[in-house]
């Protein structure tokens, strides 16, 4: 469908991509991966025309319809959610047009037997099939559907879009690129502006959909999920596998370490064929056997170990002091700004050394409780109490809004740095990849990622016990995001950390607090505890708004009398005592199961990953066990 053949990129002469080549098939689902800088992005405006290569050739097929979705754009204002949307639906109403246009015209001749004649007559039967394809759901129809899972409300399709944040924005025009429905989707990053709950939708969209996809993510859960297929930029070279992201990691294990191992085999043959020949070179008796091995060293094709880019940022995060016992305490909490409360009712504490995630929809209040905690936000009723000798290091989830962008990279550490730590500074930017000339670049010309490299390094230069990071991992590639997890994991601190990021909040925390309808709701376990409960609501939400369209459909029936006593409220509380029921059943089974693998386990049996599906579903199950004793004292 779409070949790149040899090309090169080329900035001063230094080469960004260095003769590549490989081919986009249909259906293929692709993640192009490689470190911040590799020259991903550029790929991509290469391949939409948007950039033209030093040399080489990208061929498209004529008529090809592309989605691009970029890291940052322009957007439009001055209509509403729903009219920008449905602006991708013009080329409907064009048709439409068109087809009212050449109706009229056949009406006014009576050149039946021309070539013209039968020209506009085709053209009008191609119309027909083409408004015919459109005739199944209304676009109205198909834009509510995508909005609301990209996380649109009902009520928020009709306000203004430039009401709305640029993350918001950025959904509209992913939400005009799926419903244009493109032959291939160019994705960069994509999952920056969604939320958990929209990452879920939209990694299942990804999966049914039929084009071509080339999608730029550092969220391997996401890749994993949607991709089969990696493409891997490295030091302006393409290294492609047939596998998901994962198992690419595998294999480029292998490949490497295969390819070192010919390549000191080889070595080894070349020093003794070299020996052999320096040492009978003057002898006449060997001259044959000497020139016989000098040939062959000619045509010996030598085996060259692909470059590796093995920097990598270093995190460690400095001990903490001891805090108090509770770190944070919130009573009956509500938040917000001027006209406008965010949530309410909020009872919430944090104890030492808890590693917590708050999740939910961007807009619900994430952000805003974090400035509650750092003091930046008075609380608009209730009581928020920090405790004892609790320091506090902060995070921005936008550095380019904290960062003085006046400074360079070193004056920002030394503006904070105290003490002999101001003697190692370059060895600390050393650490976060800053290297050279890089020290005294100004803020203002990094990019996203090394603004993000450049406050996380801010932040360890003080002995925090409380880490608040906001969005933390947005602009990391994925090695930079495995070593904040390692260090963090490591941190003997207080974690509160908001992210959408499901690979790097797993095994990292072990309590959620997710912000949703304007309240604050706990959930006990880790990131996947909460993605299953997640996925059960969503789907009996789905249900339930299912038996109510059905209910508006059907035909007004009398209501039957009920039995005296059987209220609609016992109704509810029965129904779902039968699917707490069943889910608790259904994962006795799979305990079952689970225990009598871990009781004879076979040769090839993970026995880590069994016991760790059998503790969380043990979670699972013991967490229905008390809703289903809860449900019986109600009923009675």
């Amino acid at each position: 469908m779409i070949s790149v053949s040899n090309v090169t990129v080329s900035f001063g002469g230094f080469n960004l991509l260095d003769s590549i080549s490989f081919h986009i098939s249909d259906n293929d689902k692709i993640g192009l991966v490689g470190k911040n800088g590799a020259g991903k992005s550029t790929l991509m405006k290469l391949i939409t025309g948007e950039q033209v290569p030093t040399s080489g050739t990208i061929e498209k097929p004529a008529g090809i319809r592309i989605g691009y979705l970029p890291q940052s754009m322009a957007h439009h204002k001055g209509l509403s959610v729903m009219d920008e949307v449905l602006s991708v639906f013009d080329y409907i109403k064009d048709m439409e047009d068109e087809l009212s246009r050449l109706t009229a015209e056949l009406g006014e001749r009576d050149d039946y037997e021309s070539a013209s004649y039968a020209a506009i007559i085709d053209r009008m039967n191609h119309l027909n099939d083409m408004l015919s394809l459109e005739s199944g759901e209304s676009p109205r129809v198909k834009a509510v559907k995508v909005l609301k899972g990209l996380g649109f409300k009902e009520e928020e399709l009709d306000r203004k879009t430039e009401t709305f944040s640029q993350g918001w924005n950025m959904r509209m025009e992913l939400a005009k690129i799926l419903l244009g429905a493109p032959d291939v989707l160019l994705l960069d990053e994509p999952t920056n502006h969604l939320d958990i709950e929209s990452i879920e939708w939209f990694e299942s969209y990804l999966k049914s959909y039929r084009g071509s996809l080339l999608l730029v993510s550092h969220d391997r859960k996401f890749l994993d999920n949607v991709t089969g297929r990696t493409v891997e930029i490295l030091l302006g070279h393409i290294h492609d596998y047939k596998v998901h992201y994962s198992k690419y990691l595998v294999l480029r294990e292998e490949r490497l370490s295969q390819q070192k191992a010919a390549y000191d085999n080889q070595q080894r043959m070349i020093e003794k064929t070299e020996d052999f020949i320096n040492r009978f070179r003057y002898k006449p008796t060997k001259s044959n056997q000497v020139q016989s091995r000098i040939k062959a060293l000619e045509k010996l094709e030598r085996i060259e170990i692909d470059e590796t880019d093995n920097s990598r940022i270093n995190l460690r995060f400095p001990p903490a002091q001891r805090s108090g016992d509770v770190v944070f305490k919130s009573s009956d909490l509500a938040a917000g700004y001027p006209g406008k409360v965010v949530f309410t009712g909020a009872d919430i504490e944090i104890q030492r050394g808890e590693k917590i995630a708050l999740v939910g929809r961007n807009g619900e209040g994430k952000t805003t409780f974090l400035r509650i905690i750092t003091g930046e936000l008075a609380p608009i009723d209730g009581e928020a109490r920090v405790g004892h000798n609790v320091h506090i290091g902060y995070y921005a989830q936008n550095q380019e809004d904290v960062l003085d962008k006046n400074l360079t990279v070193e004056e920002t550490l030394d503006r904070v740095a105290v003490g002999e730590v101001r003697t190692r500074l370059r060895d600390i930017l050393g650490a976060f990849l800053f290297k050279g000339e890089d020290v005294d670049k100004k803020v203002s010309v990094l990019s996203g990622g090394e603004r993000a490299r450049l406050g996380m390094a801010r932040l360890m230069l003080s002995p925090y016990n409380v880490l608040v990071l906001d969005e933390p991992t947005n602009h990391m590639d994925i090695q930079s995001k495995d070593r904040l997890k390692q260090a963090l994991q490591a941190f003997d601190g207080t974690l509160i950390v908001v992210s959408h990021d499901r690979d790097f909040l797993d095994g990292l925390v072990g309590k959620l607090y997710e912000f949703r309808d304007g309240r604050v709701k706990e959930h006990l376990g880790g990131v996947q505890d909460f993605l299953r409960r997640l996925r059960l609501r969503n789907l009996q939400e789905l249900e339930a708004s299912a038996k109510k369209q059905q209910a508006a459909d059907a035909p007004k029936k009398e209501k039957t009398p009920q039995p005296k006593g059987f209220t609609k409220e016992d109704r509810k509380l029965r129904a779902r005592l039968v699917t707490v029921e069943n889910a608790i059943a259904e994962n006795e089974e799979k305990l079952k199961i689970i225990e009598e693998s871990l009781a004879n386990p076979g040769n090839n049996a993970d026995i880590f990953a069994l016991t760790a599906e059998y503790q969380e579903l043990r979670q699972v199950t013991d967490s229905l066990t008390e809703e289903w004793t809860a449900l019986m004292e109600k009923i009675g």
